[in-house]
């Protein structure tokens, strides 16, 4: 489904990193994500080189034809909203030395400038100086047969991860029978909206809160309402907001450095000032470890009015969606939870969003409110959980990390290479599901959940939906349905069917 380097090039590659994203491109080297942005809009192809990506870098990744870091691991930022935009992409290139000052990528005695053409393959994750040849990919109809036989035989339903339009489309075209994850803080993306979303950190009382929100509202709406329409019916499982806060502001060092150079331009004293305000809220959500801190359902519980705001904008674009005709079925689902009791007290707030929204448009939608199993808790007391649930769904790159103990951005780059090489692990466990520790957790919750809960569909949206080995797994455990890539969708649809062949 991509495009790939010809392997009769017979070219050798500058160097090897992870393979993120699938495809082949080649573009001029550009360091700044706006930059990206302006030399596509002068008729550029560019590849953005970056040491890792932030959500400020969205428009730049979508301008560019390829990324490329030097940092993150399958997980990181890049590779995720790479592989969700269908960009090729390669991270965690260490050989890869990147200056962003000087706009230089140096690699032993190579040095590769801004402007200067490049070649990355998402596949290999080989990077190669200038341009080189690429085989086009062919799918013809033989293909659709295929996949016919395939959705006769299996049990699985095949769902897909999509942050905007453009992947539902995608994931409908594919076959995808819903949408398994829609990450709505890909939504808070781009410099403006940026920009709200810190103004909603910064605030310190919920009315300033609350006027920050108010002008994310009808962003959000705008986002859901164009992601249910493309689905046409089909059931769109959304994601409250998920990362850290901290994620969302500058780097301390950036905003120490802007302090020095502003200081040392004698600026006004009321811009130093607002940027030291700034230095203290950024310091003051700073954690020691953000993946098990202060984000999640835990940012819902101690600011309600986030997630009562996001199910706002759900239930209104759904509300007008079903005014002009359509049949929208939005779920909620809340990230990170390790007690039913979190669901219980968030649910309200989802539930008054709902009746409002209801009441102002005069219509009756139906939706579900479920949550990720993320954490291994959640998992071990799943009847709990369940009597909370319409449906579950395995998170299962943050399981594999917090049921392991694996730092998912680190262990790529440095020993899990190693403990695969030397069979330590049999398989990279962020690529495929580690079955005998994070599979009996899976098998531990859908156990312990269907009796609490008869009607609960359950299922994965983490990368290993579009496994092959990871897909069969789930299907012999019991689970409704996997979520992948939209790209996915026709190599878990293949793979569910042979699961149920038994082959």
């Amino acid at each position: 489904l991509h495009k790939t380097i010809d392997p009769k090039t017979g070219k050798k590659a500058l160097c090897r990193g992870l393979p993120a994203s699938p495809g082949a491109s080649t573009g001029q080297v550009v360091f700044v994500p706006k930059e990206a942005e302006e030399w596509k809009a002068a008729g550029k192809k560019v590849i953005l080189v970056r040491p890792e990506t932030t959500p400020e870098d969205i428009a730049g990744m979508v301008a560019a034809e390829g990324v490329l870091t030097s940092r993150g691991g399958m997980t990181s930022h890049a590779a995720i909203v790479a592989r969700g935009i269908g960009k090729p992409a390669i991270v965690g290139c260490e050989a890869m030395q990147i200056d962003l000052d000087k706009e230089i990528a140096r690699v032993g005695d190579v040095v590769v400038k801004k402007g200067d053409l490049i070649t990355i393959d998402g596949l290999t994750a080989d990077v190669y100086v200038g341009e080189v040849e690429f085989i086009e990919p062919k799918v013809g109809g033989e293909v659709a047969v295929l996949l016919g036989w395939a959705d006769k035989y299996r049990r699985l339903g095949v769902w897909a991860n999509a942050n905007d339009e453009k992947d539902a489309k995608k994931a409908y075209e594919n076959g995808a029978a819903g949408i398994g994850l829609t990450r709505t803080e890909r939504m808070f993306l781009g410099v403006e909206r940026v920009a709200l979303v810190r103004e909603m950190i910064m605030a310190d009382t919920l009315a300033e809160r609350m006027v920050a929100l108010d002008k994310l509202l009808p962003m959000q709406k705008k986002d859901f309402k164009s992601l249910l329409r493309a689905m046409k019916g089909k059931p769109v499982q959304i994601r409250l907001l998920d990362p850290p806060l901290h994620e969302f502001m500058p780097r301390e060092v950036d905003v120490v450095t802007e302090i020095f150079e502003l200081e040392k331009a004698k600026a006004p004293k009321k811009d130093i000032e607002a940027k030291r305000v700034l230095l203290g809220k950024v310091r003051k959500i700073q954690e020691a470890n953000p993946m098990i801190g202060l984000r999640a359902c835990r940012v819902g519980v101690l600011y309600p009015e986030i997630y009562e705001t996001q199910a706002k904008a759900i239930f209104e674009a759904a509300c007008e969606l079903k005014k002009e005709g359509d049949d929208p079925h939005p779920e909620i689902m809340i990230p990170g939870t390790i007690t039913w009791k979190e669901l219980a007290y968030l649910k309200p707030f989802v539930v008054k969003a709902y009746d409002e929204a209801m009441k102002k448009y005069g219509e009756k939608i139906v939706f579900k409110y479920g949550t990720m199993i993320e954490m291994p808790r959640a998992a071990l007391t799943a009847d709990e959980m369940a009597k909370e649930c319409d449906f579950f769904s395995f998170g299962t790159n943050d399981l594999t990390q917090t049921g392991m103990g694996l730092s998912r951005d680190d262990a790529q780059g440095t020993f899990l290479p190693v403990y695969v090489e030397k069979k330590i692990l049999p398989d990279d466990p962020f690529q495929t599901l580690d079955k005998k520790g994070v599979g009996e957790l899976v098998k531990i919750c859908v156990k312990l959940a269907r009796p609490a809960n008869p009607k609960i569909k359950i299922g994965i949206c983490g990368e290993h939906g579009g496994d092959p080995v990871s897909v069969k797994f789930c299907c012999k455990v019991g689970l409704n349905y996997v979520s992948c890539s939209p790209y996915r969708v026709p190599i878990a649809r293949l793979a569910a069917a042979q699961a149920a062949l038994g082959k």
